[in-house]
């Protein structure tokens, strides 16, 4: 989302973090930190050009600007994604991450807690530029009996009000990731729909993932075989995740009490690891060095990462199936997910369910 591989989309990238268009609908100390973040990167920033000129750049440095700007008018001129000055910028945060996103779900639920604001709709996280704040924020969640989960981000988006600047967060990322970081910014300041994040993130992804196919292509398709091997190895985590997240939605749905639930989230919970560490094992025999999502395996899953990973991979599929329908068209696929996006919130989720089964089946 405006959400970062190992769950990229949530802890490198969590894209859409609209702190911006947050700001109308919170209380005076959200307001505050929010608006003093955006306005010291608002003044901070330098143009790409001008610094390419100098010679205070590490090559690395140098490198990571120069191909941002390819990648852009890769972006522009290939995925006819919005030129609208964004990414031609750049600020030094002097920090790992940019801000830190919550994620909140009941104990006993994986329908995630929502915030909505002004312009971004109702999202299901909540953006800090400071980890302390977040924290506390966290915490407080986690005392009326929710999982939290907390996770850095690397970039957001304004959606295309501001012009976002490259920031040194993103610079340290491996260059596919990097190049698909600004394709899939750019792809929500192309289509973002109110309310639903899900929508918007399959969306991006989508196009993130045919832009990496194209721009492979276009560069001699280094690193493409490589690069089927991990998108394997994320979907078999995917699965694992889907299948444990419809375990644990029977269980919170069953009539037992409270304390039988915990008992069964805890063996589930248990399970999903055992399982991961099953496909590593598996990984290691075949050669294979990528661990999709080991950054939280680590941490140890909970309802509201659970739920984090379901907004940012669920419908990817089934936008896929609209690509290939569109025989990788990109001006069809985008006009048929913006005829999606125009559906109310009923028949657009009921066409992507549709379209979900259908990609499911088209997969086995």
């Amino acid at each position: 989302m405006m959400v970062a591989n190992s769950m990229r989309r949530v802890l490198r990238y969590c894209g859409l973090c609209l702190l911006l268009t947050q700001l109308g609908g919170c209380a005076v100390g959200y307001y505050w930190q929010a608006g003093a973040g955006q306005m010291r990167i608002m003044r901070g920033q330098q143009p790409v050009d001008k610094l390419l000129q100098a010679d205070e750049l590490s090559p690395d440095e140098r490198q990571r600007l120069e191909l941002s700007q390819e990648a852009l008018n890769f972006a522009h001129d290939v995925m006819l994604l919005p030129d609208n000055g964004s990414y031609r910028s750049y600020f030094d945060t002097g920090e790992r991450y940019v801000v830190w996103n919550v994620f909140a779900a009941p104990e006993l639920s994986l329908e995630p807690l929502t915030w909505c604001f002004p312009v971004a709709g109702c999202i299901a996280y909540r953006g800090y530029f400071h980890k302390d704040k977040a924290q506390k924020f966290a915490d407080k969640l986690a005392l009326a009996n929710n999982d939290v989960f907390v996770g850095g981000v690397t970039a957001y988006s304004t959606l295309g009000r501001l012009k976002d600047p490259l920031l040194n967060t993103m610079l340290g990322m491996p260059e596919p990731d990097f190049v698909g970081l600004l394709f899939h910014e750019l792809a929500h300041q192309r289509l973002y729909v109110q309310d639903d994040s899900a929508f918007n993130e399959g969306f991006a992804t989508a196009v993130e993932r045919e832009g990496m196919r194209r721009w492979r292509l276009d560069h001699g398709g280094t690193g493409a075989s490589g690069q089927h091997f991990i998108h394997d190895q994320e979907q078999q985590v995917l699965e694992l995740l889907r299948a444990t997240r419809a375990q644990l939605t029977d269980v919170y749905a069953a009539d037992m009490d409270d304390t039988q639930k915990r008992a069964e989230k805890t063996r589930l919970l248990a399970n999903l690891e055992e399982e991961y560490q099953r496909l590593v094992a598996a990984w290691e025999t075949a050669g294979l060095d990528a661990r999709p999502y080991a950054g939280l395996f680590a941490r140890g899953f909970n309802n509201a990462s659970l739920s984090a990973v379901a907004t940012y991979d669920d419908y990817v599929p089934a936008f896929e199936m609209v690509l290939r329908n569109c025989n990788y068209g990109i001006e069809c696929y985008y006009t048929r997910a913006e005829a999606l996006g125009s559906l109310d919130a009923e028949a657009r989720d009921a066409s992507m369910r549709e379209i979900m089964q259908l990609a499911t089946a088209d997969s086995r």
